[in-house]
């Protein structure tokens, strides 16, 4: 179909990955800082391992009980503070944003949602309706009316102002100072429930803690998670409190065919073995502020730069000028560093945010290499 895109001018033909590398069809090696669905390293041998093991022995739906299933749910529960214990397995990230949307809608009675500005949740019906990235993009329809939106956050006061005044639009009660903070308590205040989508930032990734709502001193009452957990493998999972799980057994049947199928729990407990065992969350944390210091200094360099933000391995450049977003240049340089080996995209609403969320194996060589060919391509501009 035509809706379907590439990326890059010049299209890439990848045949193999290994760690935090690419290779195309003719060998060629690409640093990966964009893929964040092969999380502990692109066919990393111990999930590879994992995978065959199971595949060889069963693989089937979950209709039946299996010993994967059971080990896997407490192993990951175990990663999240209480009390989120209650584990639903689907197939996608799309999938657990689609069942938690249910989830929160039957517990609570009520289908408005308050959702940030500019963010992505999937690409099911029900996900597009609270993206704005997508219904407020290109071929979008538009702000559905069950949809608010809350503004994105940077660096000043304002937006915390505008979200205040947003919750007070939705006849909410405006708690202490803190942003997720304010927007919980309020939301709670008339009985919402609060979801926290960790589908690109949770496992590690945020370095200074494993799960990124934690850097913000709050707790959801959902949690969403999806494609790195499987590290190329698909799964996705809803984790919740008791509480909402009590709410949603209204009788009706929840059934995924192959969520928390053997072979996806096998890849998934694989992945939370690497992350401990190789130190995973501290590498992303000492690689993403040894990184973000090269970046700041980049933009010491070029004026082009005007913000550079993230936690750990999950970063941001942004690209302005006189407060003119700079999308073409963005452009250029995600096209330059394809051709000198290394792979980048953009994102935001104006797509003038160089994206960094490369595989946790990425280390201070690879941050070396981005940041020196990143200077050299700013030098053209």
């Amino acid at each position: 179909g035509k809706s379907l895109s590439v990326s890059y001018q010049e299209p890439l033909h990848i045949q193999r990955g290994y760690m935090q590398y690419l290779y195309d069809v003719n060998g060629r090696r690409f640093l990966d800082t964009v893929n964040n669905v092969p999380h502990v390293g692109h066919q990393h041998p111990k999930v590879v391992e994992a995978v065959q093991q199971q595949a060889a022995v069963l693989n089937t739906n979950t209709r039946y009980l299996h010993t994967e299933l059971a080990r896997y749910a407490e192993e990951l529960a175990a990663t999240l503070p209480e009390p989120l214990s209650v584990v639903y397995f689907v197939t996608s990230g799309s999938e657990a944003n689609e069942l938690a949307l249910r989830m929160a809608r039957t517990a609570t009675g009520r289908h408005d949602i308050l959702a940030m500005d500019g963010a992505y949740h999937g690409h099911t019906a029900a996900c597009i309706d609270i993206s704005a990235y997508k219904f407020n993009g290109k071929g979008g329809s538009g702000q559905p009316p069950r949809t608010h939106l809350m503004p994105l956050f940077d660096q000043s006061e304002q937006p915390l102002e505008q979200a205040k005044a947003r919750l007070e639009e939705l006849s909410q009660l405006v708690p202490p100072p803190g942003y997720f903070q304010t927007v919980f308590e309020a939301i709670r205040s008339i009985g919402g429930l609060c979801i926290m989508d960790e589908v690109q930032t949770g496992f590690g990734r945020a370095g200074e803690a494993f799960w990124a709502f934690e850097l913000q001193g709050v707790v959801p009452d959902i949690v969403v998670l999806g494609k790195p957990m499987g590290n190329g493998f698909p799964i996705g999972a809803v984790v919740c409190t008791p509480a909402v799980a009590e709410a949603f057994d209204t009788g009706m049947e929840f059934f995924s065919t192959f969520g928390g199928n053997p072979v996806a729990c096998a890849a998934g407990r694989a992945v939370l073995q690497v992350i401990q065992e190789e130190a995973l969350q501290e590498k992303a944390h000492h690689t993403g502020q040894y990184l973000m210091e090269q970046l700041r200094q980049l933009q010491q360099r070029h004026d082009i730069i005007a913000e550079v933000r993230g936690h750990g391995l999950f970063l941001g450049v942004e690209l302005s000028q006189n407060g003119q977003p700079k999308a073409r240049e963005g452009s250029y340089i995600i096209n330059r560093m394809r051709a000198m080996g290394v792979l980048m995209s953009t994102d935001g609403p104006q797509h003038n945010v160089l994206k960094i969320k490369p595989p946790l194996s990425f280390g201070m060589k690879e941050a070396d290499q981005l940041s020196e060919r990143l200077d050299t391509i700013l030098k053209e501009l």
